[in-house]
């Protein structure tokens, strides 16, 4: 074995100046003197061939040209937590340290977070300080020293492994087991080998709340295997790892209240189910996961299903949802309050981004956030005012009625908008006069006949004005300056309507038409100012 290479290099991880790998094979090449490293690169194109040299097949790589052959000497195997730990914040007395001001230390160039102690003693009391460590591409590989971590580092609560040279869950074990209370652990960007068969005998994570595994290539039932180990666990991040399905977490993972599951390959929705159960689940991600369906088989049109009890926030953009069905089965839902679902082919069948936002909104009723924007009560109850008007012709063919004895919509319609009979209940069916249907609208049908007025200035007579009602808060604003000669910075717009019975609506966002206000013509716009 060659001076300097471990023993157990087989399977270990590297880096060789800014590439990672894995070493797939220890030995020699052919004719070639010397011991040789196999090594699959983490990127392909730092790879030459497949694992093969002159007919000979070495080792195996996923990507034909993944990998390539290097000496030992040019392989950095890592070093230990701890030597990571004092190199990253200056604590390191073999280190040529130069003083800085404050809270810094100066090694070269390199400008870290704690001054330099002149004791071991002092650097002991510095280290025991530290709650929160990062040492990212800090090349750690292994835990050291037994004890030697509990001993110097008592304080730790949140410790950043990430991007480092781990190549197995038990060197995590190893590092963790050592750090009493520990509270947050991102160990992501490190490809890991994990236990196939329940191997839970250790109490390392038995205070630990936030943990992320990203990009560690990770299975689900390597996932359930090891969340034995996580009794207290509320926030677990895996994205981008080799989850393409799903199995029932029994009797783990019951304090989970974030899920990651983002850049995953899941494709099935449906999978979904086998994590329905989860009590406390409050945020779901499920960006690109590929999934085209949401579907809860257990509550009916206008229920709410059983499934995912506490969820509140869920997130599925840019996936493959084409349906609408998959928007209105989101209203079973019971705590659903945010949601993101940008980036979906069903977001392609409304041109109108306004219009699309409106559907969205009228089909989920609990909905406060959509797509990071508050939803306001005005937006809310504009929304379904127009669902209502848009589909009222769909609903009169489909055996809708405004008298109740004969309203008896079809199965069919009631499947494609099953928030239609709530929305008829709370603002009434629709009027014959304001159904909209969704044919497209002449210029003529598009202008509002509306009512201007001061109220603060009884001398100012109304004003009869005819205005599309497409154009924005703004530009109403501006025409008024021409009539009023105010600046629009210091005008206050509302609305009242007869059907409002006196309430105003105020015209708050000047960046919204005239119809996101759900206006009609006859109404009578206030000026204030």
């Amino acid at each position: 074995m060659a001076a300097g290479l471990p023993p157990d290099a087989l399977g270990r991880r590297i880096c060789c100046g800014t590439d990672y790998g894995t070493v797939r094979y220890v030995g020699s090449v052919s004719t070639t003197a010397g011991i040789w490293l196999g090594v699959e690169w983490d990127d392909p194109q730092r790879g030459k061939h497949d694992g093969s040299y002159e007919g000979t097949q070495y080792f195996k790589c996923r990507h034909p040209k993944g990998g390539s052959f290097i000496r030992p000497n040019k392989a950095n195997f890592g070093v230990d937590f701890l030597t990571a730990v004092k190199d990253r914040y200056g604590l390191n007395d073999k280190q040529d340290v130069q003083y800085g001001t404050g809270n810094t230390a100066v090694f070269g160039t390199k400008v870290v977070e704690f001054v330099g102690m002149d004791s071991v003693a002092e650097q002991q009391r510095q280290l025991n300080k530290l709650v929160d460590i990062s040492v990212r591409e800090c090349a750690v590989s292994h835990a050291g020293q037994e004890e030697e971590i509990s001993r110097l580092c008592a304080s730790m609560r949140h410790i950043n492994l990430s991007k480092n040279l781990i190549s197995s869950w038990e060197t995590v074990i190893a590092i963790v087991s050592q750090v009493q209370n520990l509270e947050t652990l991102n160990v992501s960007e490190n490809k890991m080998r994990f236990p196939f068969t329940s191997t839970f005998t250790s109490s390392a994570f038995s205070n630990l709340k936030i943990l992320a595994l990203n990009q560690t290539e990770i299975t689900w039932t390597e996932v359930l295997l090891c969340a034995q180990g996580w009794p207290v666990l509320e926030e677990l991040y895996l994205s981008s790892n080799n989850i393409t399905g799903l199995e029932r977490p029994d009797n783990v993972l019951q304090t989970l209240k974030l899920l990651d599951l983002s850049d995953n390959q899941l494709l099935d929705g449906n999978h979904l189910h086998l994590i329905a159960e989860l009590p406390r689940l409050e945020q779901l991600i499920l960006r690109n996961t590929g999934i085209s369906s949401i579907h809860f088989p257990d509550a009916g049109f206008g229920c709410k299903t059983k499934m995912f009890p506490s969820l509140k926030r869920l997130a599925i953009n840019d996936n493959n949802i084409s349906q609408w069905s998959s928007i209105n089965e989101l209203d079973k839902l019971p705590s659903l309050r945010a949601l993101q679902c940008s980036n979906n082919p069903f977001m392609d069948t409304e041109k109108n981004p306004e219009t699309l936002i409106q559907l969205i909104i009228a089909k989920i009723s609990q909905l406060e956030v959509l797509n990071n924007c508050e939803i306001l009560p005005a937006e809310r109850k504009g929304a379904e005012l127009d669902y209502r008007k848009i589909f009222g012709k769909d609903w009169l063919e489909a055996g809708g009625h405004w008298n109740s004895e004969k309203n008896k919509p079809s199965e069919e319609f009631l499947a494609a908008h099953p928030r239609y009979p709530t929305l008829c209940l709370k603002y009434g069916a629709p009027e014959e006069g304001e159904l909209k249907g969704r044919q497209l609208l002449t210029l003529k049908s598009q202008l509002l006949t509306l009512i201007i007025r001061c109220p603060e200035k009884p001398e100012q007579k109304p004003v009869e004005k005819k205005l599309p009602e497409s154009m924005t808060v703004q530009k109403v604003k501006g025409l008024l300056y021409r009539l009023f000669k105010i600046p629009g910075s210091e005008l206050k717009l509302s609305y009242e309507s007869s059907k409002l019975e006196g309430k105003e609506v105020e015209l708050d966002n000047d960046l919204k038409p005239l119809q996101f206000y759900s206006i009609e013509s006859g109404d009578c716009v206030l000026v204030r100012w």
